[in-house]
């Protein structure tokens, strides 16, 4: 139980951190200005996406707000019923928090506040946030986790 706890935890405090970003970057920037941090390299970089990654599904806010709601039905119910190894605490709070984050965006402003960009070898990124970061890191994580988890069980049957 301590355990599921600290996801709900870790979600609270990324959640704290991405809103409390994500309000100072609307509170204190024009839409479209661009603090150059690194140049040629990073700056903060104030759009709104109406979409979701790589602005797929744009203008489809109600589409993602559903998609959203249902994953969080889904991983709380995994988080509940499942004996979670303590090396999913972590990502799972992640997981958690970052949709939870660009959800309240979707149901708030009908967009998501993006603000980091990177540029690389002539290349820019996606603009994204710290709900981004969260969510692409702890699923990236846990697939890779269970994948292996998944192979030494498989493995010791055999």
């Amino acid at each position: 139980m301590k355990n599921k706890k600290s996801i709900y935890i870790i979600a609270s405090i990324l959640l704290l951190v991405d809103q409390t970003i994500k309000i100072i970057i609307r509170n204190t920037m024009e839409l479209y200005q661009e603090i150059k941090v690194i140049p040629n390299l990073f700056s903060i970089y104030y759009v709104e996406n109406n979409g979701a990654a790589f602005s797929i599904f744009g203008n489809k806010t109600i589409l993602l707000i559903i998609i959203s709601i249902l994953c969080l039905i889904i991983i709380n119910k995994f988080i509940i019923e499942e004996n979670l190894p303590k090396y999913t605490t972590i990502p799972l709070g992640f997981l958690l928090g970052g949709i939870v984050g660009n959800l309240i965006d979707r149901i708030l402003y009908q967009s998501v506040t993006d603000y980091l960009s990177i540029f690389i070898f002539k290349y820019s990124f996606p603009v994204f946030n710290i709900a981004d970061i969260a969510i692409t890191l702890s699923t990236i994580f846990l697939i890779i986790a269970f994948t292996i988890n998944e192979y030494k069980s498989t493995k010791n049957k055999s």
